[in-house]
């Protein structure tokens, strides 16, 4: 199983960010062709007990590296990516990465 997983920076307005991600980007990427699941994590503090770095982790689940790309090539794959760039593109990395039993 592939997944693509996007790590987020913390937003200046949480509020805004989790409004938009939840109502609008979160249901776009979710249309993608191929998507097995999707999974979010918010992120607290680090063991240390400061802030963490990261707000917000996705992960979306595909059956392999072809169905990604698929997914990502796709109409609502572009959309998801627009949107994504237009309300995040300075916080967000994203990578891809293959699960290992």
């Amino acid at each position: 199983m592939v997944k693509l997983v996007a790590l987020y920076k913390q937003p200046e307005d949480k509020q805004a960010f989790d409004e938009h991600y939840f109502q609008v980007h979160l249901p776009l990427a979710r249309k993608m062709p191929g998507l097995i699941k999707a999974t979010v994590t918010k992120y607290g503090t680090t063991p240390m007990g400061t802030e963490s770095p990261f707000y917000l982790q996705a992960e979306m689940y595909f059956e392999n590296q072809d169905a990604l790309t698929h997914a990502m090539k796709s109409p609502e794959g572009k959309a998801a990516a627009k949107d994504v760039m237009s309300f995040a593109g300075k916080l967000v990395t994203m990578i891809i990465g293959e699960e290992v039993e």
